[in-house]
């Protein structure tokens, strides 16, 4: 019995990367449109488009598994994850009277592609 194995081990060869997808579930008819409310057009979010996430507004009871089966309804694509962000309310300091107004809480939704998958928004 040898301490130290003598036989080389083989190298395997890579395999081929699969593509992986989000859960998926059926919407009822015309839901995706409210599933997905609009594109999140901002500095960081037009910046993370060339990495393939996209960003876009979702209402506070959409899930993960909604979010998916809408962006595959409308825009043909199907998401490898998705990422959702929280944004609280925000106080700001009203411009022509005295007081501070509230901002809405909002939601946001970060849905990643797999490589070669764009989504077109005009």
């Amino acid at each position: 019995m040898a301490i130290f194995g003598t036989k080389k081990q083989e190298k395997k060869a890579p395999a081929s990367p699969k593509l992986r997808r989000a859960r998926q579930t059926k919407l009822a008819a015309g839901s995706a449109h409210d599933t997905i409310r609009a594109p999140w057009f901002s500095e960081k979010a037009l910046i993370i488009t060339e990495k393939g996430v996209y960003t876009f507004g979702v209402p506070a009871r959409a899930t993960k598994v909604e979010i998916a089966a809408a962006i595959q309804e409308i825009y043909k694509v199907t998401p490898r994850k998705i990422h959702i962000g929280n944004l609280p309310a925000m106080k700001k300091a009203m411009r022509t009277r005295r007081g501070v107004g509230v901002r809405a809480a909002r939601r946001k939704a970060y849905v990643y592609l797999n490589k070669g998958d764009s989504i077109q928004f005009a």
